[in-house]
Parts: C-alpha cells; sequence; structure tokens
C-alpha cells in the first residue's frame, strides 16, 4: 500500500543524469509512519558504529540495516551479510514504505535486498564516496529522509570532479542511478533547527526513533546487492 496521503507521483528535479531529487515524496503522516516503523526496526537491530577497514577508525556516523542483506564495515573490509555484526541475529524486514518507495521510484523490476539506516548526530558528515560494494549497478541507490536537513554533496565519477550540492529535507528521496549510479557523494554538515531553511524543518511533532540524537537525522538508503537474474 502507498503511505503517502497524494498518490500522484511526486515532482522531481532532476540534478544531472540518473540523478532524480522528489522533493516532499513523504508527506507528514508519511514520515511520522516510516519513523515509527524504523523505531522498531532499531530496538530489534540496535545502531553500531562501523569502523574503516585496516584502521579501524570509527565512522562518525552509527547505523544499521533492515532486509535479507546488510552493509558492515570493520577491518575485514566493506561488505553485505545476512546478519547484525554485533548480535549476530539476522537483520529484521524492511517495512512496507520503504518497499513502496522502490517500486515507485526505483524503476527496478527486482526488490531492493538491504536497506542501510544511517543515523547522524549534529556535526556529523559523510566524506564523498562511491557505492559499489555490489554486484551489479544496472539498479539505482534510492535515498528517503527524516529529520533535519542534509546538505547534500555531489560530483563526478572521479573524486577530483567539481561538486555541487543539494538541501535533503525531511520527507525528500533521491535516486542515483543510471549515468550518476557510481558518482562520488557525501554529506557536507546538517543544518541546525534554527536555520534559515524554512522549507527544511521537519514536520511539527516528527518523533524520530530514540536512537537518533536531538536535532539529527535519519536517512535509508536502498539497494540491490546480486547481479539481475539469469534469463
Amino acid at each position: 500500500m502507498d503511505r503517502r496521503s497524494d498518490r500522484r507521483r511526486p515532482p522531481l528535479i532532476s540534478l544531472a543524469p540518473g540523478l532524480v531529487h522528489y522533493p516532499g515524496y513523504l508527506d507528514a503522516a508519511a514520515q511520522a509512519a516510516l519513523a515509527a516503523d524504523l523505531a522498531a526496526v532499531l530496538r530489534a537491530a540496535p545502531p553500531f558504529t562501523p569502523t574503516m577497514p585496516r584502521t579501524a577508525k570509527p565512522f562518525s556516523v552509527r547505523m544499521s540495516n533492515c532486509g535479507p542483506l546488510g552493509w558492515v564495515s570493520d577491518r575485514d573490509g566493506y561488505r553485505y551479510q545476512p546478519h547484525h555484526p554485533e548480535t549476530g541475529r539476522p537483520w529484521p524486514p524492511m517495512p512496507g514504505a520503504i518497499r513502496d518507495a522502490w517500486a515507485a521510484l526505483a524503476a527496478c523490476p527486482q526488490p531492493p535486498e538491504a536497506c542501510l539506516i544511517n543515523l547522524y548526530a549534529p556535526g556529523t558528515r559523510m566524506g564523498l564516496h562511491q557505492d559499489r560494494d555490489e554486484a551489479d549497478f544496472s539498479a539505482p541507490v534510492l535515498s528517503l529522509s527524516l529529520g533535519a536537513t542534509a546538505i547534500f554533496r555531489f560530483g563526478g565519477l572521479r573524486r577530483g570532479d567539481p561538486t555541487r550540492s543539494v538541501h535533503l529535507r525531511s520527507g525528500d528521496a533521491l535516486v542515483i542511478g543510471g549515468a550518476s549510479r557510481l558518482i562520488f557523494h557525501g554529506v557536507d554538515r546538517l543544518l541546525p533547527p534554527a536555520a534559515p531553511d524554512l522549507l527544511g524543518a521537519a514536520p511539527v511533532g516528527l518523533a524520530l526513533p530514540e536512537a537518533v540524537p536531538s536535532g539529527g537525522r535519519l536517512n535509508v538508503t536502498l539497494r540491490r546487492v546480486s547481479g539481475p537474474p539469469r534469463a
């Protein structure tokens, strides 16, 4: 079931070929419902702090996962696995609203296999990187944002390419696919609640999961991990 109150396809902004921004994709009611669903997911799969391969330096962003596979990072490298790295339990199922968003926006006949849940505290960021731990890049990455507005930075296929930025607000969706599937991208910072971004405030009374620090942001990214089915 589509959990947005407005079932028409939302307006979109094409930022680059294959990179499409859907401002306000989730309305206030859909954001509240998704936040409640993700609170249950985070109780079943508590947030953990990934670390960099080789150096074991901790990420500034905490995370969890849901779906058949989850992304983890530690001394052994970046990878997808079917169980939580600390509890050993399987990842909980993806909420229906997340699967609905994939069906509506991803233009991919296969369902998502992994849903990363990133938890940003005020002052945290995510450096420029590529999402390339998957076996096939024909499927896009789909992002949904809740909470504080993030300044999302994106460039080209080379780390040194020029970059631009866009505000990702609570309820926004972003598709990274096609010619942009392997672009470098990251999050510069979160805007504080008092920042002059009147369109960016989360809905009044939006209750984010308790694992999200006050003034923070929750972002989910949906991905296909394996290649397309063989004919």
